[in-house]
């Protein structure tokens, strides 16, 4: 958020932006050697396997235990949510949108992780996460549940043609699911961007405007 300047234009749209950490924290939570397994990298789910089911449950913290944390703590407007994230944080978005219908107004990702199920970036956190039985890892794939649901309300994508992971976001996947579902929304791949928060930076403005436009919408 705050490197991509976030802040800036949602004051100006009227809006509260709250970006989570990605996973639970502290000596007591269980951590992987690798960046993208244990703290740093929860993957939005809620862990059913040792050791991670005693504190990542990252799908219920979002979903349920932060908007309420966040309502008792201010003046903000719990049936007006979206949601957005870049990159793991992009698939949270997509699959919590995806999985909780009725709770967000719109949904927009920059680089998601678009078919986990199919890509070294989920096949080995979701068979830590949630064990070797594959069909409970798709409600937790993007491209699997735009075919099988789809999002009742509009959705922004924003992926760079130069993204240096772009064999493991598999955009591709949820562009043809998009397109064969006629979802309401735009899935854009932007020449020359790669991965970085400049990327994010660059569309930040069009995201957030996005959002605001779904929110005041009566």
């Amino acid at each position: 958020m705050t490197k991509a300047g976030a802040q800036a234009w949602a004051a100006q749209e009227g809006i509260a932006l709250v970006f989570p950490d990605t996973s639970p924290r502290g000596a007591d939570v269980a951590d992987d050697a690798a960046y993208d397994l244990g703290q740093g990298a929860g993957f939005y789910v809620n862990a059913t396997q040792q050791p991670w089911d005693a504190h990542f449950h990252m799908w219920d913290y979002i979903a349920e235990e932060l908007p309420a944390v966040l309502g008792r703590a201010f003046a903000v407007d719990l049936e007006r949510q979206s949601i957005t994230g870049h990159s793991m944080g992009g698939h949270g978005a997509l699959t919590l949108a995806m999985g909780r219908p009725g709770q967000y107004r719109s949904v927009s990702a920059f680089s998601p992780i678009c078919n986990p199920i199919g890509s070294d970036w989920g096949q080995k956190q979701f068979t830590s996460y949630l064990g070797v039985d594959q069909n409970l890892w798709q409600p937790h794939d993007a491209s699997h549940q735009m075919l099988d649901v789809g999002f009742d309300g509009p959705v922004l994508i924003d992926t760079g043609t130069q993204d240096q992971f772009l064999e493991l976001l598999k955009p591709e996947t949820l562009a043809f699911a998009m397109a064969k579902r006629r979802q309401d929304g735009h899935f854009r791949m932007q020449k020359g961007y790669d991965h970085s928060y400049f990327f994010v930076s660059s569309f930040m403005e069009d995201h957030v405007a996005f959002h605001a436009e779904a929110l005041y919408a009566e």
